[in-house]
């Protein structure tokens, strides 16, 4: 009976990594269909080279920082659990692979390839796992001293702060350091700022992506109870209603544009994903419609008022909305507006403003390094005629080209 509920156990989580890994297609898509066209190819193979990367380093480096132990070690340890604890590290991979891919979506049409790499295997190996470990691993004390201050631990189910927020400031940050696209911002004849419109190359591929990702998502959540005995009905149904809020508020606020109303549901998956466990599901449609408000309104700002060049507009998206989400854990958990309790939002407040602080000091650290060796962005030559020219280049031929 034991092997057959570790065999169990095993099938669950690698089912949830092979969702989770599908959504790696969606941010591939999404990314797609909003570049312009003579970006596309590199957005394609951005995101699949970057899950190579990520891979990797999380498999050599990253899963050990997370949680103290790794897979260079006896063979006769790998098959224990009928290999669970593998395909725990495969379930765990993808979402640290969705670092890279949330910063791709910022720092698209402009980034060089190989700098990106470099950053993706630091990110992935180093800056996200030890935040991580402190989170989920349990390590450094630090969980201990905020129930001991706070009365709970700091509560993320399956991410809002540990994956999203630290991903969408991280993004930021690379955004800030590149600078906007050529063109983006300028100065017409009289001195006036002007905006330059680059709209979506492809809403159908768009939608396709933001839907890819919208159903891995329930892998995303459910699965992150690790073990069939831990499977919570709630979270399936609380990630349902966060979607739903999400997208019907950013269809309202932004007025039918297809853009705002397919990132509105995964706006409101991002800020459920901390307390899709505790909430009752009439708060994680408040929670998610508040998510998909916060989207619109902090990407139009974004673009036209501060004039930072985020392209998907991921620091709204992911850092702001998983902030709000690990905030959002500590008001929607508690039984007095229908949650199931344990969380604090003392903790909530303090371990999210740490995952931001963290994520905001990794990203200088990583991407300010990268840009004092090298450069991180294309010339302006290389730019006009589009970022695909840094993959084409290698081992391209004018024939092979032409083709694409």
């Amino acid at each position: 009976m034991e092997t057959m509920a570790q065999g169990a156990d095993a099938l669950f989580v690698l089912l949830g990594a092979i969702m989770v890994l599908a959504m790696h297609a969606g941010f591939a898509f999404l990314e797609l269909g909003t570049v312009r066209k003579k970006n596309q190819v590199n957005a394609l193979v951005k995101i699949l080279v970057d899950f190579a990367v990520s891979t990797i380093a999380y498999f050599f480096v990253g899963y050990l920082v997370a949680y103290g132990t790794g897979f260079l070690i006896g063979a006769e340890t790998l098959a224990q659990k009928n290999g669970y604890e593998l395909v725990k590290f495969f379930f765990l991979l993808t979402f640290a692979a969705a670092i890279p891919a949330i910063v791709s979506g910022g720092i698209a049409e402009r980034a060089r390839f190989g700098p990106q790499m470099v950053a993706t295997a630091v990110i992935v190996g180093l800056v996200y796992p030890l935040f991580e470990g402190v989170v989920w691993g349990g390590r450094f004390g630090i969980q201990a001293a905020l129930k001991e201050l706070a009365g709970a631990e700091f509560h993320d189910f399956a991410g809002s702060v540990v994956v999203h927020a630290v991903g969408g400031w991280i993004g930021l940050v690379a955004v800030l350091l590149l600078g906007a696209r050529s063109g983006r911002y300028r100065k017409d004849g009289a001195g006036r700022s002007t905006i330059s419109a680059h709209p979506p190359s492809s809403i159908p591929f768009l939608a396709l992506g933001a839907w890819v990702l919208a159903v891995g998502w329930f892998g995303f959540n459910v699965m992150s109870a690790q073990s069939i005995a831990k499977i919570s009905g709630l979270v399936a149904v609380n990630s349902l209603m966060a979607m739903v809020g999400g997208t019907l508020v950013a269809v309202l606020m932004g007025r039918n544009d297809p853009g705002f109303a397919y990132n509105g549901p995964l706006a409101g998956l991002v800020a459920v994903c901390a307390g899709s466990d505790v909430m009752h599901p009439a708060g994680a449609l408040v929670v998610g419609g508040v998510a998909g408000a916060i989207f619109v309104q902090l990407f139009t700002w974004t673009q036209n008022k501060w004039k930072v060049d985020d392209v998907l507009g991921v620091w709204p998206l992911h850092g702001l909305c998983g902030a709000w989400g690990g905030i959002a854990c500590g008001v929607f958990g508690q039984p007095a507006l229908g949650g199931i309790g344990g969380v604090s939002f003392t903790a909530q407040l303090l371990g999210t403003v740490a995952g931001v602080a963290w994520a905001l000091l990794g990203g200088f650290a990583v991407y300010g390094a990268i840009r004092a060796v090298t450069p991180l962005r294309l010339t302006p030559e290389e730019e006009h005629e589009g970022a695909d020219l840094s993959i084409h280049k290698i081992g391209a031929t004018p024939e092979r080209e032409a083709s694409w």
